[in-house]
């Protein structure tokens, strides 16, 4: 499960695991990253903030997510629909290539 989030100044995103004691689901951390945003970058609204986030969050941790099926957990409900958008702004397709290769290579 990958976690991610902005908050104020900063972008996070927390990698966790889920594996299986005494029959039950138990999640636990592997990993966190965080930066704090860029001045160009303060000027995004929250969708666009959190997408920059997912984005980041998928070039640091490919080490980790590489050839493995994962949930992307967020508290902003519109970063799918931004994602999906048919004619979406240059930042937007960008961040959309990146994603997209990134799935294609599992």
């Amino acid at each position: 499960m990958l976690y991610i989030d902005t908050s104020g100044d900063w972008l996070g995103a927390a990698l966790h695991q889920v594996k299986i004691t005494n029959y039950k689901p138990v999640e636990g951390p592997i990993c966190f990253i965080s930066r704090k945003i860029k001045p160009a970058e303060a000027r995004y609204g929250t969708s666009q903030m959190e997408c920059l986030c997912l984005v980041r969050a998928l070039e640091k941790l490919n080490y980790f997510l590489e050839g493995c099926a994962f949930e992307v957990i967020t508290d902003c409900t519109t970063v799918q629909s931004l994602l999906n958008m048919k004619t979406p702004k240059n930042q937007i397709i960008r961040w959309q290539i990146a994603i997209q290769e990134y799935y294609s290579q599992r």
